[in-house]
């Protein structure tokens, strides 16, 4: 069909006879049924607006209505382009309306184009939520017929994307409303309504709650669930089924000894993974597993030995696009390689989070490290976010540490990605695993820091991103506990003084504490903090000083009294506090205060400083003694706290009795 027979199809849509009019638009039905070419053309010929216009005539004959909106239902089916375009000519407002009409098939016809339009990517979805009548009109709509409860059902949880979208939907009755659609026996209902009910729940406490504590017909909703997920019932409906059930447990809604998760929904997801299964199936089932059992150290348990699920997901990391097929027989492409892979990834991450064993398990896997030093270097985002994810998990594992990550220098494509600008939650997982693998015990961390490492992490914690900056001085910590005095040094001199102040004045309070941490580690032995404090001496006195007199929270505060501890404990360092007479009244203010670990942080300085076998010991005393420290620590002896008493009585003796 060329554009002028197209236009003549459309030029009569525009007659007054209503019974020809009718006669007209099932001719340019049956012309477009199957054929996306002769959509497009009648599309462009301008039918579009006028059958809109006729949809929008409530004075027409209902027959003429059901029609126009079929002929708008089979041109959506035309391809994204044509949805696009019906959206852009306004057909989602004409089409709404037509749902208050009294003729249920027009109803029903007018539900099938909507639902069309709304699980398209090209969907406005907030056109349901800006008219506050449209959405109660929809769950009402759920009880008219099977076609009114599959379609309202697909458009309701294809557009419930948001937190407020959960609520609207709660408020409006849908939980009551969409349950008994799950006794349905046509799979057609059923299976929208467990999307939708999945939709709802997912990371929503209070919709969770409601569901888990809902009945249908005498018997717990998420029991309903649970039946869902028998085998003879489709793929698709056991996985939605255990998502459903795995989201409520997820946010608590479930109580944790409620079996129907490890003995039903775990296993029906381990299934999933099966390689009898398609390609999304395989990786929706491993996705929502990873979910699922990522914070619950008893699932990971029951999830490593359910069904030879590691050994499973192990083949997801072996495919390619020329070895592998669908079991539909078609190849696999790229897109289903990445997916595999980081949905591999996530679950091995969720598995080890926690336990040894598991941990050592999954490294046992034939090739993993090599695959994840593949992942992290993949050009897909997805893919090294979850190997990246994946190593962090592993990296929790001194074992592994000492091992594995000895002989995999996995620690290159790592700061290979956090020495150029990318995604910035891969950034944030490779900065946070680097920082385990600089712990004093990884065998990796010489060659880290010899890697450039120092420079790397003080660049870090300059970037804007909380996160990153926490990381950077993290890492600078964890570098610096029990280093040489060449890597102190070096530290101290890259980060710079302004930097190390200006983070330790920073908003986020986890921040300060790692860079008081970091300042606690370089000043950990006599003779670096003797040499340390001859050069930065002023500067960090001054900033402690601050942190003392500011509003911050115990811990801060806490920290910072320990470093004067430190500082206490050097040979010459010690000075710095006995030359400032607001340092030592600071000190012995916190001997008094209401949180005892201050108390405790602050006699430890006083002991480091009392000390009688150190060189100028009794001088240091007799000043203590004038400020009336060794009355406040008599009076301390009163204290309940047996950490608090033990470092007052070692401070005390070392007072001379004649004192």
């Amino acid at each position: 069909m060329d554009i002028a027979t197209g236009q003549h199809y459309v030029d009569n849509l525009h007659v007054n006879d209503q019974q020809q009019l009718l006669c007209n638009i099932r001719q340019v039905k049956n012309l477009v049924i199957g054929s996306n070419k002769q959509k497009t053309v009648i599309m462009l010929c301008g039918a579009v607006p006028r059958l809109l216009q006729l949809l929008g005539n409530e004075t027409m004959p209902a027959e003429i209505l059901v029609e126009c909106a079929v002929v708008l239902g089979t041109l959506a089916r035309g391809g994204e382009a044509n949805r696009r375009a019906l959206v852009e000519d306004g057909a989602l407002p004409v089409a709404l309306r037509g749902l208050a009409h009294s003729d249920l098939k027009l109803v029903e016809a007018c539900l099938r184009f909507l639902r069309l339009i709304f699980t398209s990517p090209v969907a406005p979805i907030n056109i349901l939520y800006e008219d506050a009548t449209i959405i109660p009109h929809l769950i009402q709509l759920l009880s008219r017929s099977l076609s009114t409860q599959e379609n309202v059902a697909s458009i309701l949880a294809h557009c419930c994307k948001t937190h407020e979208h959960q609520l609207i939907l709660l408020q409006h009755g849908s939980v009551q409303a969409l349950s008994p659609l799950l006794s349905s026996n046509v799979p057609k209902v059923q299976l929208p309504a467990l999307c939708c009910f999945a939709a709802m729940c997912y990371e929503n406490q209070q919709v969770s709650s409601r569901v888990a504590s809902a009945s249908y017909n005498g018997e717990p909703l998420y029991h309903h669930f649970n039946s869902l997920l028998a085998r003879n019932k489709p793929v698709k409906m056991q996985l939605t089924a255990a998502k459903c059930l795995s989201y409520i447990r997820k946010v608590g809604a479930l109580r944790p000894d409620t079996d129907i998760i490890p003995m039903r929904a775990l296993p029906t997801l381990v299934r999933m993974c099966k390689k009898d299964m398609t390609t999304e199936e395989r990786v929706e089932g491993a996705e929502t597993l990873a979910y699922l059992i990522e914070e619950d150290l008893d699932l990971q348990w029951t999830a490593s030995f359910t069904d030879h699920l590691i050994t499973t997901l192990a083949t997801y990391l072996k495919v390619n696009e020329d070895q592998c097929t669908k079991s539909v027989n078609t190849s696999m492409n790229s897109k289903d390689v990445s997916n595999l892979k980081q949905a591999a990834f996530k679950v091995f991450a969720s598995l080890g989070a926690n336990d040894e064993d598991i941990r050592k398990k999954i490294i046992e896997t034939e090739n993993l490290m090599e695959e994840i030093e593949l992942g992290l270097a993949d050009n897909n985002t997805k893919v090294q976010l979850a190997a990246v994810r994946c190593l962090h998990s592993l990296s929790r594992s001194v074992q592994q540490l000492r091992t594995s990550f000895k002989d995999h220098e996995v620690w290159k494509p790592l700061m290979e990605l956090l020495s150029s600008p990318g995604n910035a939650d891969v950034l944030v997982v490779a900065s946070s695993t680097l920082c385990n693998l600089l712990l004093e015990f990884s065998p990796s961390k010489e060659r880290i820091v010899e890697a450039g490492a120092v420079n790397l992490l003080c660049r870090l914690t300059e970037d804007l991103n909380p996160a990153l900056r926490l990381n950077g001085v993290w890492g600078l910590m964890n570098m610096a506990f029990q280093s040489k005095q060449e890597i102190k040094n070096r530290i101290l001199t890259k980060l710079g003084n302004a930097q190390l102040f200006k983070l330790l004045s920073d908003s986020n309070v986890d921040i300060i504490m790692k860079t008081l941490g970091l300042l606690r580690n370089l000043l950990s032995t006599k003779p670096d903090i003797d040499s340390i404090m001859e050069v930065h001496g002023q500067d960090i006195i001054a900033v402690v000083i601050i942190i003392l007199e500011e509003d911050h929270p115990p811990c801060v505060k806490e920290q910072t009294l320990c470093i004067l501890a430190n500082i206490a404990d050097g040979i010459t360092a010690k000075n710095f506090i006995m030359s400032n007479e607001d340092i030592l009244k600071k000190i012995t203010n916190y001997m008094l205060h209401g949180n005892v670990k201050l108390q405790i942080a602050a006699t430890f300085c006083i002991l480091n400083l009392v000390w009688k076998d150190e060189e100028g010991a009794k001088e240091r005393q007799i000043k203590l003694k004038e400020l009336g420290v060794q009355k406040l620590l008599l009076q301390m002896r009163s204290s309940c706290d047996q950490t608090l008493l033990e470092r007052v009585s070692a401070a005390i003796n070392q007072f001379p009795s004649q004192y």
